[in-house]
């Protein structure tokens, strides 16, 4: 997962270096692997991928409420996400709530 992290441009590197902190923060010890060819946690129910020029942070929909899933962007039925283009748009709070909510279902 670092060398994916590592390979990316700025600021999506970034992102996603703050973004996976912020993972681990929540839960220490989580378990991390590359799914899809991106690193995802808890099984596949959070993942981080960097795009062009953005990094989506993308959760499981199953276990959020229905106000939780309308602060998330996307169309998928089973996972949605949030999207980064700087570092100051990230919200730590909300992240490590949702990290929370999608681990435990």
């Amino acid at each position: 997962m670092t060398e994916y992290i590592e390979k990316q441009k700025s600021p999506q590197k970034e992102i996603c270096q703050k973004l996976r902190s912020l993972i681990f923060q929540a839960i220490p010890g989580i378990a991390e692997e590359m799914k899809w060819g991106v690193p995802t946690y808890a099984g596949g129910k959070c993942y981080i991928v960097a795009l062009e020029h953005h990094v989506n942070l993308g959760f499981s929909l199953q276990g959020l409420s229905k106000n939780e899933q309308k602060t998330l962007l996307g169309t998928g039925k089973t996972m949605k996400h949030l999207e980064f283009h700087a570092l100051n748009e990230i919200n730590e709070q909300k992240i490590t709530e949702l990290v929370l909510l999608v681990s435990k279902k």
